[in-house]
């Protein structure tokens, strides 16, 4: 939903149609959207209309980076590891 509104503004109707959502589920996924900052909303006469926040999609996915950083250096420290001394878990070595 959220690539969907990343380039333009769109009417829920058409997020709807383009997610093959019905217009319940569409709301209930942009309603989420919009709480979290993600995207931004514009009523134009009798629609709304919807657009990423990309500098908030920026923060999140910086805030996603650093998180998973620390953990897939271990990770992948401890598969070197183990792919040197041919040791893998379950060989019982």
């Amino acid at each position: 939903m959220l690539r969907l509104v990343w380039d333009d503004e769109r009417p829920a109707t058409a997020l709807a149609e383009a997610a093959g959502l019905s217009k319940s589920a569409a709301s209930q996924h942009l309603k989420l959207l919009r709480e979290a900052g993600l995207v931004q909303v514009r009523v134009d006469a009798t629609r709304r209309l919807y657009r990423a926040d990309l500098a908030k999609v920026a923060e999140v996915a910086g805030f996603l980076d650093d998180f998973w950083a620390t953990p897939l250096e271990r990770l992948k420290e401890t598969a070197e590891t183990r792919h040197r001394t041919g040791r893998t878990k379950g060989r019982g070595a």
